[in-house]
Formats: C-alpha cells, sequence, structure tokens
C-alpha cells in the first residue's frame, strides 16, 4: 500500500474526474439533474429512535484488498440489508482502490427503497451532480480532504442545493469539533485513519462525545459486533466490511 492512502486515492480521483467532464460537461450533468423525482431522506431515516444502520455495500479496499470474491452484486446486498432492517444503505463508488463504480450506485438505486448514500471522495461540486444524477441521497464529505471551511461550507451548501443530505466525516478530535463549528447536521467519527487504513475503535467514544446532542453522530468502520457498537456507545452505526462477510450482522446489531 501507498505511505499516504489518501493522497494516492485522491491523485486518482482527479485524473478520474477530468475524464468524466470531459465526457460530459457540467451543464450536461445538471440538466440531468433537473427534472429528478425528490431524495429519500437520509437524515430523517438516521433520526428516527433506537439503532439506525448505514449498510454497506463494497467490493474492496486498500487495506483488505478483494473483499466480494465473486459475484459482487451491489444490488443483492442492498436488498438484503433492506431486508435485515438497515436505515439506510452506503455504495462505494471510488473506481480504483474501492473497484467501486456510479453504475454499483444506480444498481442500488434501482433494488432498494432505503435511502443511498455515495461513499466516495468527495472535493469537486462536478462530483455532487455525479451523485445526484446516479440516484444519491446523500454524499460523505470528508474534513481530512477539504481542509478549507469556506470550500466545505460551499459543497454542503450545494449539495443542500441538489437536495443531498451530508454525512461529514472526522477522524480526530479537531477535525469533529471543527464540523460541529460549521453546523454539520450529520457528523460521522470514522475509526480509520485514511492515511494508513489503521484502526482504533477506543478513539471513537471520546470523539462521539465532543458533537451537541442537537446533531446526528455516526460511528464509522471497525464494528464487527454489538459489543463493538455498545463500546462506542452510539445509536447510529455506519458498517461496512463486517456486513459484506456476514449481513446477518445486522441481525445481532439490532436485537
Amino acid at each position: 500500500m501507498p505511505a499516504d492512502i489518501l493522497a494516492a486515492i485522491v491523485a486518482a480521483k482527479r485524473e478520474a474526474l477530468a475524464a468524466a467532464k470531459a465526457r460530459e460537461p457540467l451543464a450536461e450533468l445538471a440538466r440531468r439533474c433537473a427534472d429528478l423525482p425528490p431524495t429519500r431522506g437520509f437524515a430523517a431515516s438516521l433520526a428516527r429512535p433506537g439503532l439506525r444502520v448505514i449498510a454497506e455495500t463494497k467490493q474492496a479496499s486498500p487495506s483488505k484488498g478483494l473483499i466480494a470474491t465473486a459475484g459482487y452484486d451491489p444490488a443483492r446486498n442492498v436488498r438484503r440489508y433492506e431486508a435485515l432492517g438497515a436505515a439506510a444503505c452506503s455504495v462505494l463508488t471510488e473506481e480504483r482502490f474501492f473497484l467501486g463504480s456510479l453504475g454499483d450506485l444506480r444498481a442500488a438505486r434501482a433494488a432498494t427503497a432505503l435511502p443511498l448514500l455515495r461513499k466516495d471522495f468527495v472535493f469537486d461540486a462536478y462530483q455532487l451532480f455525479e451523485a445526484r444524477a446516479a440516484g444519491a441521497d446523500a454524499v460523505l464529505l470528508i474534513a481530512a480532504l477539504v481542509r478549507d471551511d469556506a470550500r466545505f461550507a460551499d459543497l454542503a451548501a450545494q449539495a443542500a442545493a441538489l437536495g443531498l443530505d451530508v454525512l461529514a466525516e472526522a477522524h480526530d478530535a479537531e477535525e469533529t469539533d471543527r464540523l460541529v463549528a460549521l453546523g454539520c447536521r450529520i457528523i460521522g467519527v470514522n475509526a480509520r485513519d485514511l492515511r494508513t487504513f489503521r484502526t482504533d475503535l477506543a478513539a471513537v467514544r471520546g470523539l462521539l462525545a465532543r458533537i451537541p446532542g442537537d446533531r446526528l453522530a455516526v460511528a464509522e468502520s471497525a464494528i464487527r459486533s454489538r459489543a463493538d457498537a455498545e463500546a462506542v456507545g452510539a445509536t447510529r452505526l455506519l458498517v461496512g466490511e463486517a456486513l459484506m462477510r456476514d449481513p446477518t450482522l445486522l441481525l445481532e446489531l439490532l436485537r
């Protein structure tokens, strides 16, 4: 793996984004978004009482390699997650390191009534229009990737204008406090360091405690059991690899 995985992903993403803009200019993409039906209410689903799980479908990751070794089918996965009680689904669309695509998002959109998060490395407004056109109801904005507050706020405002909710992601106390100050409604604390891809679940509980009660706080990554969920003290979870390996973990989490 590269020494700085986030930097390598972003470099690859810039190349892919340039190619996408050449294929379809922003004005054309925006026209495709203009007449779409309303989004499905990602934030509203997370705000409901009880434990709420965002169940993730992904084919691979930089740290684990290929997760879905045969017959990866995001449509089948999200249908299964819906049947097992997920509140929403996350769909990995990054191409080079996670082997995802916007096609995966479109397939998931056609397969489930649940709200969908486009899970990717978003730093350009064009990607928001891509997400909306492909069927997303929410997008991920990562504090470590979009470091300028004004830029972060602009992207969040553009997402809102498109009807997209934003899951704003932090990895440490400074980033968590920054997202709180920026007024983000949904704040996820990722146990995974995106530069090294190492996880530290023990740190998550303290970071979640920094998020005011009027926000929606989400624990992300490294949740592999109900005991893990109880250890972080979160009522909203984003669970990926563990569910890809055993979707019935949802039943354990929600019991």
